[in-house]
């Protein structure tokens, strides 16, 4: 068997079960009666393993956490309501006012405002660099630095990192190493190349198919000997390494975050994520073979393709040794100008327009003029946003019938 072939396996199995109810249960409860006084205890101090309240936690959602965490290698995860969720749960557990984020490379709309915007009203200040520029990035990292945080692709300027450097760096400076790798779910192993945790938008790939939102951060375990967590940068979670040892990020994380700002996932959108998981090996495989497809196609009729898969790509070496499994759906086109793109758009007849990624059809979007429509001139320089650029997310129907129609409309008035 082939490494999608596996997980094809592997992922049914996971999803249902061989007795009783095969799909899951969903378990829709916001709380649970503990019956008695020293079973409520329990449950409080963690020495009974039982639903407390489902703003920190649901049997349902319980279940797509261990799924999640399993086919990561990590050694649990935090399901939450949404991707920003994630984001922001893992931010909220390790960061203080006064600490530092590196954030490398380019990067969805709603993470650059989280950083640039939000959390700089709390005191927390974010440095951002380009995904090449390896000796700024070691030059920035100082005592207040908790964070380094990448995408595994970037959302959309296409450009990839060099996680295994980046990895390297953050362990020598023993600085947390945070990857989103949401476009690139099973396609790409982020914690066994060095990452520390992985956040997910499940909405998009994970999902597949635009009916649940929904996100997930999944961690590492804490080591027994030496860890950078057990540091004194970090001296805010050593009572949960005290209490929870390996499985002290995930305590930290629904103690610091879940409970209190309450990102917490449903049971029914987890229900739904866990039946796109059943079929995510089949459709990253497929997804990920259309892109190069038609990016190359596309390219050679002479339209502006941006996707590592191209020998053009200033990437295309990094892509075909680190990202053998493809980089996600997405690629992007510059029609050179807003009025172009929007004909494009106008024109197609495949592909819905929407801000979301990853589904099991073709979407696009002019960028410009939506998602980043707020940014000023040299934060859209930066990220790679032109006038005319569309970014698009390649689905599961057939890549020659994409490209007929990408350059039909490409030709229409």
């Amino acid at each position: 068997m082939n490494y999608f072939e596996d997980l094809n396996t592997k992922l049914v199995g996971l999803v249902g079960s061989k007795e009783g109810a095969i799909s899951p249960t969903i378990t829709s409860s916001a709380s649970f009666a503990y019956g008695t006084p020293e079973t409520a205890e329990g449950i409080f101090d963690g020495s009974v393993k039982k639903p407390l309240y489902s703003r920190m936690g649901n049997p349902t959602t319980a279940k797509l956490e261990s799924i999640i965490a399993e086919i990561e290698g990590g050694v649990g995860a935090i399901a939450t309501s949404s991707g920003m969720g994630a984001t922001s749960l893992v931010c909220m557990s390790l960061l203080s006012s006064g600490d530092e984020i590196i954030s490398i490379g380019g990067l969805f709309g709603g993470t650059y405002a989280l950083f640039s915007e939000t959390l700089s009203r709390f005191g927390i200040k974010t440095h951002f660099f380009d995904v090449d520029e390896l000796e700024a990035i070691k030059s920035a990292v100082n005592e207040k630095t908790k964070i380094i945080f990448l995408e595994s692709v970037g959302n959309p300027n296409m450009r990839l990192p060099d996680i295994k450097a980046i990895a390297d760096i953050a362990n020598e400076s023993e600085i947390a190493l945070v990857v989103d790798n949401t476009a690139t779910p099973l396609s790409l192993s982020a914690l066994k190349m060095g990452a520390d945790i992985v956040v997910y938008s499940t909405t998009k790939l994970i999902s597949g198919n635009a009916s649940a939102l929904g996100g997930c951060a999944v961690f590492r375990a804490i080591e027994n000997e030496y860890d950078k967590f057990k540091t004194p940068r970090y001296s805010d979670i050593h009572k949960f390494i005290k209490g929870a040892g390996a499985m002290a990020l995930i305590a930290n994380g629904k103690k610091r975050a879940l409970r209190d700002f309450g990102m917490s996932a449903n049971a029914h959108a987890s229900y739904q994520t866990m039946l796109g998981l059943e079929t995510l090996a089949l459709r990253v495989e497929r997804i990920t073979k259309s892109v190069e497809i038609v990016a190359k196609e596309l390219k050679s009729h002479g339209l502006k393709v941006n996707h590592p898969s191209l020998a053009s790509h200033p990437h295309y070496e990094r892509y075909m040794s680190d990202f053998i499994r493809g980089c996600g759906p997405l690629l992007t086109i510059d029609f050179g100008s807003k009025e172009a793109a929007f004909s494009f758009l106008r024109n197609t007849k495949l592909a819905t327009l929407t801000a979301n990624i990853g589904d099991s059809r073709t979407l696009a979007l002019h960028m410009a003029s939506t998602i980043y429509r707020d940014f000023d001139n040299p934060t859209r320089e930066f990220l790679g946003i032109t006038e005319g650029l569309v970014r698009v997310s390649i689905g599961l129907e057939s890549p020659h019938d994409i490209v007929s129609d990408f350059l039909a409309a490409s030709k229409a008035e």
